[in-house]
């Protein structure tokens, strides 16, 4: 059993030194150019954003095609695709890896109560971190945009009402919207316009990059009554309460569901301690008196 440990620490060992190699040959290596029109990359990101975009060529022929089309679809949906490109995703793992692994083997190494073998599935929780990150992030984005729709496609319905096209209506949403994703969304709906998109495109790549079906029915009627040469702000009105109905049943889902979520936490976390508290004087009591 010896053997085996001390082959493996041995193992671990050159693994180690051969990623920090790879990383100093990676730092040591120019940054490649960023593209023009990139945005900020998230805070968390930013300390490590040097080394991340160093390994990413390196990185690059190890990806497959369905992984990458995979991961260019999330980061679409988190709004980071202009942000983080899938080899500089795929880095930013192993970057956080290497250093979920490297504290674990400093606090084995500091501790007597940690044993080197916690190394390995600190590294895997390390590089799941980054992926488990960006799906808090689409869940959440997904849930203010559901929560924003119906005023902005009120918003959206006003202007048409008062005379105004489709896209200076969706100017409208873009500058006095309340601050969120969805506003973000019809900003850069604009900016793929201005940069010579079709707007029916513009729409359908961003009901492709949000993946609701709200969107896509909103997307898909707008685009339909353009082309009949229809009134959009009955159709908006219409879909603004249609969208206002469902946000209605969706929080009444999730009220109906809290109770069965809280019934773990309630189990595991409460009751010990009303037993606790209403059995202590009884058999405090049963103890004095010699029957326990």
């Amino acid at each position: 059993m010896n053997a085996w440990l001390a082959l493996a620490s041995i193992a671990s060992f050159g693994a180690v030194v051969v990623v920090c190699i790879a990383l100093g040959q990676a730092w040591a290596a120019p940054l490649p150019p960023q593209p023009a029109h990139a945005a900020p990359v998230p805070p968390a990101w930013r300390p490590w954003w040097p080394l991340v975009r160093r390994l990413a060529p390196a990185l690059a022929p190890w990806i497959g095609a369905p992984q990458r089309e995979r991961l260019r679809t999330l980061l679409a949906r988190a709004d980071l695709d202009r942000a983080i490109g899938v080899e500089q995703f795929v880095a930013g793992q192993c970057v956080a890896g290497v250093a979920a692994g490297c504290v674990a083997t400093l606090g084995a190494a500091a501790s007597s109560m940690l044993t080197p073998w916690v190394c390995a599935p600190a590294v895997l929780f390390g590089a799941l971190l980054p992926r488990i990150a960006l799906r808090d992030r689409i869940a959440r984005r997904r849930h203010a945009i559901l929560r924003r729709l119906p005023h902005d496609l009120d918003l959206v319905t006003l202007s048409i009402e008062a005379g105004l096209n489709l896209g200076a209506a969706l100017g409208q949403a873009a500058q006095y919207g309340p601050p969120g994703p969805l506003r973000d969304e019809w900003q850069r709906v604009l900016r793929d316009v201005h940069a010579g998109q079709a707007r029916h495109e513009a729409l359908r790549a961003m009901a492709a990059r949000m993946a609701l079906p709200g969107v896509s029915n909103l997307v898909a009627a707008l685009i339909a009554a353009e082309r009949q040469g229809a009134s959009l702000a009955p159709i908006l009105r219409a879909q603004a309460e249609q969208r206002r109905t469902e946000r209605f049943l969706r929080a009444e889902r999730m009220a109906m569901e809290a109770p069965v979520k809280m019934l773990f936490p309630l189990v595991l976390c409460i009751f010990p301690g009303t037993f606790a508290i209403l059995l202590f004087p009884i058999v405090h009591q049963l103890l004095r008196e010699g029957v326990l």
